[in-house]
């Protein structure tokens, strides 16, 4: 009686398990994470890394060579356009303007002289030409005073084009001299200054520049200069609204504008290096206390819609084109597409979409899907080796980090 009361109890307690196992394998299928395909308002942006630039700013180079005999700035000295900044030895230029100003002055006392010359020629001539017709004096004389006269004429009109030159060369000298002292050209801030009192400053040669002696910049506007990779230039255009991070000022936020989108590639340092292109914003609140160079991150807004079908990032997929029985590719015909998998009952489907603005971390669905399936956003592992067709069931996202955790262990 006792063997059988104990069968009895182990036979329902294998039943207990064999029904727990039964209820456990009813809850079939993949464990996949899935969202409702919802309308929400969907910002693209740009981002891009560079660095803080006055949008107005002068290098100031030497235009003679010699040394620096009186610098009156420093970086950092607020200057007002006019006013003097350094000088450049100008001995050497006041000597040769003094030097052509007395060849000026030779020069017009010997045009005074030819021009004097040519009166009175002129005048014998005149003399001479009424006492032939009256026939007082011989033709050889005549001849000899019209000869008198084109001389003194042609002589007179070289003196003029050497007192013409004198002068342009005076004033080439002139211009020397005035080099040898630099004002500022416009109102800012001396942001550098690469030269000191006793160097000596050099003039630039063909094809390389001189001797940057000075940098004056107007940093009352101020523009962060962006390295735009080739993928987002298209979507870069003049007047966009950006906000610019500057690592100086943290948790601050400057809103800008774009100002300038460049046309051709920046030069690569080596032939690894990414395609990108110059791109500049305004900014428009600087701080007061902003200084070139600072280095900058921006994000440059490309587009916003209101209302627009989204779904999440990680929902989308490429697959491969299956072409039907007998059907030949196409030349140049894409041989994947993109898509979405959504669960139609306990089974995934692939669906394919085209996308729209590509959000921060959502994308815009223009066509595919209607708004209110379910697609299929993870694991990761899972999603990439779907077919179509498979038996999944639902079940709650891991947070980021916890044990089995795929998309971090991937």
């Amino acid at each position: 009686m006792k063997r059988k009361k104990i069968w009895v109890l182990v036979g329902g307690a294998l039943l207990i398990v064999i029904i727990g196992v039964a209820a456990t394998r009813g809850d079939k299928g993949l464990p996949v994470q899935v969202t409702d395909v919802n309308r929400e308002t969907i910002t693209a942006k740009v981002s891009a890394n560079g660095k803080v630039q006055a949008v107005a700013k002068v290098d100031i180079s030497a235009n003679i060579m010699g040394q620096v005999t009186r610098l009156a700035v420093k970086e950092g000295d607020f200057v007002k356009k006019g006013q003097f900044i350094m000088e450049i030895d100008p001995s050497r230029s006041r000597a040769n303007a003094d030097s052509l100003y007395a060849n000026v002055e030779a020069a017009s006392t010997e045009l005074q002289s030819a021009e004097a010359r040519f009166n009175q020629a002129k005048a014998d001539f005149a003399r001479a030409e009424t006492n032939r017709k009256a026939g007082i004096i011989a033709q050889a004389d005549f001849e000899q005073q019209r000869t008198a006269l084109t001389t003194a004429t042609n002589t007179a009109q070289s003196s003029r084009r050497r007192v013409e030159q004198a002068k342009a060369e005076l004033r080439g000298a002139s211009v020397s001299l005035r080099y040898s002292t630099i004002t500022a050209p416009m109102d800012g801030v001396v942001t550098a200054r690469r030269i000191e009192q006793g160097e000596t400053a050099v003039i630039g040669v063909q094809n390389q520049a001189g001797t940057v002696l000075v940098t004056i910049s107007d940093m009352s506007k101020v523009e962060a200069e962006l390295e735009v990779d080739e993928a987002s230039i298209p979507n870069v255009k003049m007047g966009q609204n950006a906000q610019v991070r500057i690592d100086a000022y943290p948790n601050q936020v400057f809103d800008a504008v774009v100002t300038e989108v460049g046309g051709s590639p920046l030069l690569k340092v080596s032939q690894n290096e990414a395609t990108k292109f110059k791109v500049k914003v305004q900014m428009k609140n600087p701080p007061a206390t902003i200084k070139p160079g600072l280095s900058a991150q921006a994000d440059i807004f490309t587009g916003s819609r209101e209302n627009a079908l989204a779904i999440p990032l990680q929902a989308l997929v490429m697959r491969e084109i299956k072409l039907k029985e007998g059907e030949k590719s196409k030349v140049g015909a894409p041989k994947e597409e993109e898509g979405v998998y959504v669960m139609e009952g306990t089974k995934t489907k692939f669906v394919p979409v085209k996308t729209g603005l590509l959000g921060e971390l959502n994308v815009e669905i223009t066509t595919g899907l209607n708004g209110g399936e379910k697609v299929i956003t993870g694991p990761f592992r899972t999603l990439r080796d779907l077919k179509g067709g498979e038996v999944v069931r639902v079940e709650k996202a891991r947070k980021s980090g916890t044990p089995g955790d795929d998309r971090k262990a991937n």
